[in-house]
């Protein structure tokens, strides 16, 4: 075990060094260290398929293909020019409202979804502004993560941490909920100071824009009226997901099989401008965290953090925020709370039992979902949009973003961790 714990630590060191060197494709990356981690029997391949989350993959296929489609009715130009025309053609309103509007439906969809369905509004409007999109998509990637984090279905962490202790929709909203706008406001304003000033448009261009005819944009009205009743169902049942017992990618494949057979479109054509490159990335990079469970690197981890507490709530609380925030920006934050799940009930009979430990599950959650905002891999959203603007040949490295990322993470959770001693450890 020894020896696969070495070779596992150094393959993934490797990979994130070439991620953070940025010169080879990071899905040709991610395989190459999945396939050695294979070949030099970290894994068999048995266990390398296992650690493949095929429910997030086939979310992100059918929800790919659905946007695909539905760009096709001139729906996304629509409300593009309609959140233009709202927020005067001013760049850095656009850029609020769209954070704003993101974070909002990434609390009520996942945040692959979300940001599938908002992010070519991004493009559209940046290219007619003639502004760079970077700004825009470095802050609608953080509220989607940011508005994941305040219901059970936001965010998998959260689903995976409900289900485990039995808690409801609403039991989200009103332990983690109340302090996610604060968080919001704490990632908006260093970007103000950061962007607000860059973000100019000639009057000519805000003219242009305030004169646009929404209404033009809309391509295909019937095409339009079945995508929006396909959408319609498939959103109501992620909202109900849990009492129907289905997985986020059976309602997203289903919803798109139904949109092939109602609009006729050509399935080929459709899965050909799918984001292969983000898929088989996820698919490595899956494959790779999985070894490190393998080898009982993350549990390790864990456990050794938990002994550091001593069994002091406040500190025991404050470090799951900061060790599950850390770890999640730079391991994906799933199999970190696959992992914390079991130790943190295992700690409950000594802390008074499982009413008495309910605060360190919504400190494993701000953690665990937050940290994701910190690198470009530590959320499945942030991998996502990279693709896209990748695709639409707009730069986005691993280094930059992180840069600018990881200290914003960092204030969102200072700000959760203040909320959590005035309401949990306070007294």
């Amino acid at each position: 075990m020894e020896a696969k714990l070495i070779i596992a630590v150094v393959v993934f060191i490797a990979v994130y060094g070439l991620l953070i060197w940025d010169k080879i494709n990071r899905a040709v990356v991610a395989l190459l260290g999945a396939g050695a981690l294979v070949v030099l029997g970290v894994l068999n391949q048995e266990a390398a398929v296992h650690g493949i989350d095929f429910n997030t993959l086939g979310l992100l296929v059918a929800m790919m293909a659905i946007v695909t489609i539905c760009q096709k009715t001139g729906m996304f130009q629509y409300l593009a020019i309609r959140a233009a025309k709202a927020a005067k053609g001013d760049p850095w309103m656009i850029l609020v409202s769209l954070s704003v509007v993101t974070a909002l439906v990434s609390a009520l969809l996942d945040n692959v979804t979300t940001v599938l369905l908002t992010v070519p509004i991004t493009f559209l409007l940046t290219d007619e502004l003639k502004i760079e999109p970077y700004p825009f998509l470095v802050a609608q990637i953080m509220s989607s993560n940011i508005g994941g984090t305040a219901t059970l279905i936001g965010d998998p962490p959260n689903i995976m941490i409900g289900s485990a202790v039995g808690l409801t929709f609403m039991d989200f909203v009103l332990n983690v909920g109340p302090i996610i706008p604060l968080v919001l406001i704490g990632m908006i304003v260093p970007m103000r100071f950061i962007y607000g000033r860059k973000m100019k448009v000639s009057d000519e261009t805000r003219n242009r824009i305030m004169q646009f005819n929404e209404s033009e944009a809309i391509t295909d009205r019937a095409l339009l009226k079945k995508c929006l009743v396909v959408l319609a169902v498939v959103i109501g049942a992620f909202i109900f997901q849990k009492p129907l017992h289905l997985e986020a990618a059976t309602i997203g494949l289903f919803g798109a099989a139904v949109m092939f057979l109602i609009t006729g479109d050509d399935l080929h054509h459709v899965m050909e401008k799918a984001e292969w490159t983000t898929i088989f990335f996820f698919m490595g990079l899956f494959v790779i965290v999985h070894s490190l469970v393998e080898v009982g690197l993350i549990k390790s981890l864990a456990e050794k953090t938990l002994e550091l507490t001593g069994g002091d709530m406040k500190v025991t609380g404050m470090t799951i925020l900061w060790v599950s925030a850390v770890a999640s920006a730079f391991i994906d934050n799933i199999p970190f709370v696959a992992t914390m799940i079991p130790l943190i009930k295992g700690m409950a009979p000594a802390m008074g039992g499982p009413d008495a430990v309910m605060p360190l599950w919504w400190a494993l959650s701000l953690g665990a979902c937050l940290g994701g905002n910190g690198t470009l891999i530590g959320a499945s959203a942030n991998v996502v949009v990279a693709g896209m603007a990748h695709k639409n040949g707009h730069a986005f490295s691993f280094m930059k973003f992180t840069l600018l990322a990881f200290p914003l993470m960092l204030i969102s959770i200072v700000i959760s961790a203040v909320y959590m001693y005035l309401r949990y450890f306070m007294y």
